[in-house]
C-alpha cells in the first residue's frame, strides 16, 4: 500500500501542538525525530545502534506524518500547513518551519524503524520490552511487553518516562487507576502490573485503542479496561490515581473536571508539558488540587498532584 508522508521541520515549542493536528486531519501514523531524544538515548546502554546522520539534524524537530492516498490528501496537506502557521497567532514559536511531501511504501515506516528499539530500563525496576525482543530479567524486574503500532508511548520520550516514574512510587494494590488518552496502553501496561487493582485507559484515536487492547493482551492483564473516549466523556466512578499524558491545552481543558472523578485526596498526574508552558499549567492545576512534585527532564515538565 502507498502512502504520503508529509515533513514538517519545526521548533520544540510546536511538536506537541503539530503532532496533535496531524492526528485530527487523520494520519495512520506519526513519528517524531527530536535529536534531544537521540542524545539522551545514546548516553544510555539501552540501543546498540544508532545512525550517525541523526546527529546532524542539529536542533530542528522532524515530525512525519503517514495519510493514505486517497481524493481529499492534497487538501488536508494545506490544511495541515495552514493550522500550522495558524498557531503563531496563538504564540506558538513554529521555528524554521517548512513542509515536504513524498510517497513512501507502508512497509517504509511501520517496521523498519524496529530494529532501533531496544528494551528499556526505566526507573527502580520498569523494564519496556518491545514484544519482537528476547529479554532476561534481572532481579525482580517489572517487564512490560509492548508492540507500539502505531500509537503513541514507547517509554523512550521524556513525557512517558516521567509519568512511569511517578507510577512506580504512588501506584498500590488497592488503586483504581483511570488513563486519559491511554495511546499505546503503557502507563495503563504499567500500573496494572505495579499491583494496581483495577485500570480504565481510554483515547479519542481508535488506532490507540485497538493498540492499548493489543497491548494489554500481550501482557496477560485482565484488569485492564480499554475504550474510546474524548479525555473523561466516558469514564464512570472514582478513581484513586487520574494520569493524562496529553498536550498542554488538553490538560487545561481537563483540570476543571478531574475533582469530580477523584476519591478524596486522589492523585491526578500529568505530563506533555513543554517547559516554556509548565507555570501555566501550574496555575491551572492549582486552582483544584495541592502540587506535590513537579518533574522535569529535557524540554518537558510532569505535574503530581493531590485533590484538596
Amino acid at each position: 500500500m502507498k502512502w504520503i508522508e508529509v515533513q514538517v521541520t519545526t521548533s520544540q515549542e510546536a511538536e506537541e501542538a503539530v503532532t496533535n493536528i496531524m492526528y485530527e486531519l487523520g494520519a495512520g501514523g506519526v513519528v517524531i525525530k527530536n535529536p534531544n531524544d537521540v542524545k539522551m538515548l545514546a548516553q544510555s546502554d539501552n540501543w546498540d545502534y544508532f545512525d550517525p546522520s541523526l546527529f546532524e539534524e542539529e536542533d530542528n524537530i522532524r515530525v512525519f506524518a503517514y495519510f493514505p492516498i486517497v481524493s481529499d490528501t492534497t487538501d488536508k496537506i494545506n490544511i495541515l500547513k495552514d493550522r500550522i502557521v495558524e498557531l503563531k497567532s496563538f504564540g506558538i514559536d513554529i521555528g524554521d518551519f517548512e513542509l515536504k511531501v513524498s510517497e513512501v511504501d507502508e512497509a517504509d515506516w511501520e517496521t523498519n524503524w524496529k530494529q532501533y528499539y531496544k528494551p528499556l530500563k526505566i526507573g527502580k525496576k520498569i523494564v519496556i520490552k518491545p514484544s519482537w525482543e528476547e529479554y532476561i530479567s534481572q532481579g525482580e524486574e517489572t517487564i512490560i511487553e509492548l508492540d507500539p503500532g502505531m500509537a503513541f508511548g514507547t517509554g523512550t520520550h521524556e513525557t512517558t518516562k516521567m509519568c512511569l516514574e511517578f507510577l512506580e512510587e504512588i501506584v498500590n494494590p488497592e488503586s483504581i487507576v483511570f488513563d486519559v488518552g491511554c495511546g499505546s496502553g503503557i502507563l495503563s501496561i504499567a500500573s496494572a502490573k505495579l499491583g494496581a487493582k483495577e485500570v480504565y485507559a481510554a483515547d479519542v484515536d481508535e488506532v490507540s485503542v485497538e493498540v492499548a487492547v493489543q497491548n494489554a493482551k500481550l501482557n496477560n492483564l485482565h484488569n485492564v479496561k480499554v475504550f474510546k473516549s474524548d479525555l473523561l466523556e466516558k469514564f464512570e466512578g472514582k478513581a484513586d490515581i487520574i494520569v493524562a499524558n496529553i498536550i498542554a491545552d488538553a490538560i487545561i481543558k481537563l483540570s476543571s473536571k478531574v475533582p469530580d472523578y477523584l476519591k478524596e485526596k486522589g492523585l491526578f498526574l500529568v505530563s506533555g508539558i513543554i517547559k516554556s508552558r509548565c507555570e501555566e499549567i501550574l496555575q491551572e492545576i492549582e486552582k483544584f488540587f495541592e502540587v506535590l512534585k513537579i518533574r522535569k527532564e529535557g524540554e518537558w515538565c510532569a505535574i503530581l498532584s493531590r485533590k484538596k
